[in-house]
């Protein structure tokens, strides 16, 4: 499956952004999804995950209530609405697509994702 990540750009602290990822190639509700980021010197992070059918979804604490991780299996899309943006959110955001179903024990792990887009860059000013 290829994966095209779009939406990053520079935001004021407080404001949103959506993140969209569209996927192509294999059914997209056979794959699992997910949204990592890797901000200035740091390692790539889990951000959020979602299931196949969108019925079940993860979140990395620091996120929990301000971002939303959804998906659109008929578009082939998942989203990531992201809301109260701080400073520390800035990254380069990517989507990554796993083949098994989601895991309540892996989801947070880069090595549980098969397929990883291009990412997309977020810049929240202070």
């Amino acid at each position: 499956v290829q994966l095209q990540a779009s939406g990053g750009g520079l935001v004021q602290a407080g404001g949103s952004l959506r993140l969209s990822c569209a996927a192509s190639g294999r059914p997209f509700s056979q794959y699992t999804m997910g949204w990592f980021r890797q901000g200035p010197g740091k390692e790539r992070e889990f951000v959020a995950a979602i299931s196949r059918t969108g019925g079940s979804t993860y979140y990395k604490d620091s996120v929990q209530g301000r971002f939303t991780i959804s998906r659109d299996n008929a578009k082939n899309t998942v989203y990531l609405q992201m809301n109260t943006l701080k400073p520390e959110d800035t990254a380069v955001y990517y989507c990554a697509a796993d083949g098994g179903p989601l895991s309540g024990t892996y989801y947070d792990r880069l090595s549980e994702y098969d397929y990883w887009g291009q990412g997309t860059e977020v810049t929240v000013s202070s």
